[in-house]
């Protein structure tokens, strides 16, 4: 078994590599940065590659290049974990940055979704669990987060196509996972109210420590990614599994 995580490098996608590499699973990262930590603590199980998933460029060379095929030769199992995402742009149309969009429907939408076709085509006879990182943002609509909840739900229903598809030995499923304690949460607290008006509710969050332990929550969310129930539910909140 090998597991592929977006976003490895910070908050839950960092939570969710060295959960894995603890329970002994081989881990890819990529990220536009390092993880020296996980690289200290296990150096033959964890490999990285420095990638801006938001430069479909830069992705499209690396998916040309065979080194996803190498990484999963022989692997029986593999897990992708499409971590990786961001909540900017914020605000309303007239607020927001065309490039800023470009760049957020790349990274949230187009790269997880290219990734998963191309670790399924790389790994044929293995089994392959695809966990997308969605978010209830994406079930239900948010003043000034109109490009985060379309990313988010775009996730959602690639997840229910390709569940419809039936493809031997592919399970997938967009998880919620809950709001975690992560950069993202200080950086939604640092937009202006009048920009995102729930503002509110995510300092309250964070004011009343009700916000979610990455580590937690990655357990969690791991113990159900390994599990024979994985992908049972193609649409999942890690709150409400059982």
């Amino acid at each position: 078994m090998k597991a592929i995580i977006t976003g490895h490098t910070r908050g839950l996608g960092a939570a969710l590599a060295g959960n894995l590499l603890a329970r002994g699973v081989p881990v890819l990262g990529l990220a536009r940065s390092r993880a020296p930590e996980l690289a200290d603590a296990y150096p033959d199980l964890f490999e990285e590659i420095e990638l801006d998933l938001a430069d479909s460029v830069a992705l499209s060379g690396w998916l040309a290049g065979g080194a996803l095929g190498a990484y999963l030769d022989g692997t029986g199992a593999v897990l992708l974990l499409n971590n990786a995402g961001m909540v900017s742009p914020v605000g309303p149309l007239d607020a927001q940055d065309p490039q800023a969009v470009l760049r957020a429907v790349q990274l949230n939408v187009a790269a997880p979704m290219a990734l998963a076709a191309a670790v399924v085509r790389a790994s044929d006879g293995a089994q392959r669990r695809i966990l997308h990182i969605s978010s209830g943002a994406g079930r239900s609509p948010y003043a000034g987060w109109s490009v985060y909840c379309a990313t988010k739900a775009a996730l959602d229903h690639h997840a229910r196509a390709v569940a419809l598809d039936r493809e031997r030995g592919v399970r997938i499923c967009s998880l919620a996972p809950g709001v975690i304690d992560t950069g993202m949460q200080a950086e939604i607290r640092a937009v202006p109210e009048e920009r995102f008006p729930m503002r509110q509710r995510f300092v309250d969050l964070k004011e009343t420590g009700a916000l979610l332990d990455p580590d937690e929550c990655a357990e969690h969310l791991v113990d159900y990614l390994l599990g024979a129930g994985f992908g049972a539910e193609v649409i999942a909140d890690l709150r409400t599994l059982s």
